[in-house]
């Protein structure tokens, strides 16, 4: 395993995250392909042996039963004090007033709640899961200064949003003394790229750390074009993303898949070991559901592609819409 620092910050983080999405009850939430705690725990076991020391999970997931399976298994196959536990908040577990958010009662409502099913004294990583329209980002931004100082969290992380957003919400923090934020996690893979344009150089300017996610497009790059697994049958949020832009991505898709065949090599380390040259991006957020997922994942570490093998998985890509910010 190799490992880096996250951003400027001390932290060291394995090159591969491992994103806990696939682990969580099924019948809990909004994600019926996810892997119950008898079929996540030696997974979480693997990653662990396999030297990765970073997971990223959500107070959404599964109704929160990720943070559970999650919090239970890093309990008692890890120590603490070397693994990085990062979570998120903003999306609301029901519908109801106050619940959901980034207002400042919501935060500190929602770190006690992830800290209780996590089984942790705090979090090394707290990411907000999306910009929210409805708070001033001034509140946001000291409410995540108070869990850092109340020692309910060590660092603090951002998503998906537009480059200006981020941009204000770091001013803010600088401006009045506030923790600010040493990670975005954007959507970025061969089949979405349109982070490269802004939020990718800001973040490298400002010594930010990038943890992508989807950085299989959800499965896509992880086969042949074509095959289906129940994920992508039953990803409703996943058609949002590449519902409009299929033609080009089947273009893009078959230039891996050529590259594939040519080095014999599975098409999933081929994607990873794109997303990994790039000098911006820390950890790739990666979802495994099975042990080769985690194989693939560290051998595209020691993969090294040509830049003529780079130009050709780049050249058929199109301007995409900007998807996943909601």
């Amino acid at each position: 395993m190799d490992y880096t620092r996250l951003g400027r910050t001390g932290l060291v983080v394995s090159r591969i995250c491992l994103g806990c999405m696939t682990y969580g009850e099924p019948a809990r939430g909004t994600h019926p392909w996810t892997l119950d705690e008898d079929a996540s725990r030696p997974l979480l076991r693997r990653a662990l042996e396999l030297g990765i020391n970073f997971f990223d999970t959500a107070n959404s997931y599964s109704d929160g039963s990720s943070e559970e399976i999650v919090g239970r298994a890093l309990r008692e196959f890890a120590r603490r004090e070397e693994i990085v536990v990062a979570t998120k908040v903003r999306f609301p577990s029901r519908q109801a007033p106050n619940i959901g958010g980034l207002s400042r009662k919501a935060i500190h409502f929602e770190i006690d709640r992830s800290l209780r099913r996590l089984g942790m004294d705090y979090v090394d990583l707290y990411q907000i899961h999306r910009w929210d329209p409805h708070t001033p980002i001034e509140e946001t931004m000291e409410a995540l200064h108070e869990v850092v100082k109340a020692g309910k969290a060590r660092y603090l992380g951002a998503s998906s949003m537009w480059a200006w957003q981020f941009a204000k919400a770091q001013h803010v923090a600088e401006r009045r003394g506030w923790t600010r934020f040493v990670s975005m996690q954007p959507e970025l893979s061969l089949l979405y790229r349109e982070e490269e344009r802004e939020m990718l150089p800001l973040c490298r300017d400002q010594g930010v750390g990038v943890i992508p996610w989807s950085p299989l497009a959800r499965g896509r790059l992880a086969r042949p074009w074509g095959e289906h697994t129940p994920r992508l049958e039953s990803d409703a949020f996943g058609r949002t993303l590449f519902a409009r832009t299929e033609a080009n991505d089947r273009e893009v898709a078959a230039a891996l898949d050529a590259l594939a065949r040519r080095r014999g090599l599975p098409h999933a380390q081929l994607a990873l070991a794109w997303l990994l040259h790039k000098p911006q991006v820390t950890a790739p957020i990666l979802g495994a559901s099975k042990p080769q997922h985690l194989e693939d994942a560290v051998a595209a570490l020691s993969l090294r592609l040509a830049p003529e093998e780079i130009a050709a998985l780049e050249a058929p890509y199109a301007p995409h819409p900007v998807v996943g910010f909601e």
